[in-house]
């Protein structure tokens, strides 16, 4: 069945690594194109492939946990295993893996989630970073096929084990444009049961106040998150979890204190991982935009004419990590411009801003990403990695138009 986004688009999917590199070996030796995938839920994001992206091979059939050293606190998987899938493994033996479920994801749904191969691909993390740091640092070891079909390995299956450290952060982050994920092995965590939550409403430099002072304290939030809705005023959103329930009661009572000392109003809640209200429906958005900037710069973003001019827009922004989504869930598209804008306003905060789905996405449309000051070395090790440009053409990130882009005239 072809993936989402890619209705015309045949999609490959063995039921074994010595067939998938068997596969691979011998597009290679054709010099054909292909696109690395897992379940292909959002092979539609970023950059337009190119026409002559050839099928797109699927890890779907891939799925298994591979290993699980439960008192090690480690676990090897396929890459092709969905998110949800591995939650539920691992929540048999009181533990999990601490990273935000996928911007669009129903957590009743494995295909929603999307894979970890996948999750690792596109590189994006949300407000558990504050505590657990992004999907990179989860990572501790990788295998993964190269595109003449010939399988490599990186890192371990113990946490101390730092072989291949520059080679598991070089393909997180790389959106199958160097090289298919074919396996993981991820450090975990125990569940800390006792947990809470702080819904905090006031103004931006109010909310603002209370994001430094956390920052610079001692406290260590599991997350804390921006949230703005078109229906309500800017929120921030701060789970905790510890050893026991007096633990979690000290740690809300003493926010709370914090918190009136800034003006900012709060009020508890049960505990929920973070999941952006109303992003998981059966549409795309008609823009969804991921943002990146100093998390200090975040309240300036928010007072900005070029945000304030959004109307109808969502977001949530990882308060210490200062990176998130903003969409706009429904009514006419906005114009290009606005986006444009609000590019450039990101961009002299210090940040960065990525256009993961936009209308039409037509010849002429906003690059998803634009050319990062390193792209002479980007493009020296995508040549190393992928010489004949099989993987992922039209797509590389920190290159605006690569080679064989459906823009670049190739």
């Amino acid at each position: 069945m072809p993936e989402q986004g890619l209705s015309s688009t045949a999609v490959l999917a063995p039921k074994s690594l010595e067939e998938l590199g068997q596969l691979i070996a011998d597009l290679h030796t054709e010099g054909r194109p292909w696109v690395p995938s897992g379940l292909g839920s959002r092979l539609h994001w970023g950059p337009p492939l190119a026409a002559d992206s050839g099928p797109v091979l699927s890890m779907r059939e891939l799925s298994g946990i591979i290993d699980h050293a439960v008192d090690d606190l480690t676990i090897t998987v396929d890459a092709g295993m969905p998110l949800a899938d591995l939650q539920a493994a691992l929540a048999e033996h009181q533990q999990w893996l601490p990273l935000n479920w996928p911007w669009g994801s129903s957590m009743a749904s494995p295909v929603s989630a999307g894979t970890i191969g996948g999750l690792v691909a596109r590189g994006l993390s949300g407000g558990l970073r504050q505590r657990h740091l992004g999907v990179r640092d989860q990572i501790i070891g990788i295998s993964l096929i190269r595109s003449d079909g010939v399988s490599a390995r990186a890192g371990g299956r113990v946490v101390k084990n730092v072989a291949g450290y520059d080679l598991m952060r070089l393909l997180c982050g790389s959106w199958g444009s160097l090289a298919l994920i074919s396996a993981l092995t991820l450090r975990v965590q125990p569940i800390r049961e006792p947990r809470g939550q702080l819904v905090l409403d006031g103004d931006v430099s109010q909310l603002e106040a209370f994001r430094a002072a956390v920052v610079g304290s001692s406290f260590t939030p599991e997350w804390m998150d921006w949230e703005l809705r078109p229906d309500q005023g800017p929120k921030i959103l701060l789970g905790v979890a510890s050893i026991s329930d007096g633990a979690v009661v000290d740690q809300l009572n003493r926010l709370e204190t914090l918190a009136a000392n800034q003006g900012v109003s709060s009020e508890r809640m049960p505990w929920e991982t973070p999941i952006p209200e109303g992003s998981f429906t059966r549409e795309d958005p008609a823009w969804l935009l991921r943002l990146c900037l100093p998390p200090a710069q975040l309240q300036q973003l928010f007072s900005s004419r070029e945000c304030t001019a959004l109307q109808g827009w969502s977001w949530q922004l990882a308060a210490g990590a200062g990176s998130g989504e903003a969409w706009q869930p429904s009514g006419s598209p906005a114009p290009e411009y606005q986006i444009e804008a609000l590019r450039r306003r990101v961009m002299a905060l210090g940040g960065q801003l990525s256009v993961l789905i936009q209308p039409g996405a037509q010849p002429g449309a906003l690059p998803a990403w634009l050319d990062a000051p390193s792209r002479p070395l980007i493009e020296a090790v995508k040549h190393q990695f992928d010489p004949k440009q099989q993987l992922s053409r039209g797509r590389l990130p920190g290159v605006a138009v690569p080679f064989n882009s459906p823009h670049s005239g190739s």
